[in-house]
């Protein structure tokens, strides 16, 4: 009944792209729409009925090492010639591409966790991990481009003002505004009547080398990663310590073993 009246109201002029792309979902992936009702969807704890129709499995389900990351466009603010703010669009295969790098996401600029411990190790310990044979860190959140420049500006971060940097000389902030990324790495999470985030990043980090995801480390509650409009944020092992610990036995075992 769902999908018959979502159909319905897609063949109507100028429908929004979004529930298109919802139509299209359930037609290639019958039963990934999630409606209020569905309480048994996988990973949901607690508050365990959303006030809307919410996400899709394929969203939700993390994907696995050795796959390719997103192929997607990040909207970016850069300075131009003259100083001045203009948009400029950054694609996947320009920040990943024959590059070995360190990506870690979390659930909003400005939140305790991510404000306090989570950027801020990754910010110091910045030099020491490009020493492990990596190219640059990049730091996304399901936030427009406006509010991460705000956020590493409060948080002390060193501009880069040349012309179409990313911003910020150490840990590059990645605005994820429209959770392309974060739903095609299977890691979006809806916050609905827990905290009234809406739709964020679960937290993790990851090694992506030329593309394709090396090593994740995807924070669990219980054994279970990515948990639906969970009251909890587990922070245990996205951590830079745990990135550095991985970075240190890889060249480890690439030397001896």
């Amino acid at each position: 009944m769902i999908f018959q009246g979502i159909k319905s109201i897609v063949k109507k002029k100028n429908f929004s792209a979004s529930l298109r792309l919802v139509e299209h979902a359930n037609t290639t992936c019958p039963g990934n729409l999630i409606t209020p009702a569905a309480n048994s969807f996988r990973g949901v704890r607690n508050n365990s009925t959303f006030s809307s129709n919410v996400a899709l499995k394929s969203w939700t389900k993390p994907i696995e090492k050795l796959q390719f990351v997103p192929d997607v466009t990040f909207k970016t603010r850069t300075r131009d010639e003259n100083g001045d703010f203009e948009w400029k669009d950054v694609t996947t295969k320009d920040l990943f591409e024959k590059k070995r790098v360190v990506i870690f996401a979390l659930p909003g600029a400005f939140t305790p966790t991510c404000s306090t411990t989570h950027l801020p190790r990754y910010e110091e310990s910045y030099e020491q991990i490009l020493k492990l044979n990596i190219d640059d860190v990049y730091c996304l959140s399901v936030n427009d481009a406006f509010v991460m420049r705000q956020w590493g500006i409060h948080q002390g971060l060193a501009e880069d003002k040349s012309p179409g940097s990313l911003g910020f000389e150490q840990v590059k902030l990645l605005p994820d505004g429209a959770a392309h990324f974060t739903r095609g790495m299977g890691l979006s999470n809806i916050w609905d009547t827990e905290r009234g985030f809406g739709e964020r990043s679960w937290r993790y980090s990851a090694v992506v080398n030329d593309m394709r995801i090396e090593q994740m480390f995807v924070e669990k509650m219980d054994g279970e990663e990515n948990i639906q409009n969970s009251v909890d944020d587990p922070f245990k092992c996205s951590d830079s310590g745990t990135m550095i610990e991985y970075l240190k036995s890889y060249i480890f075992r690439k030397l001896y073993v």
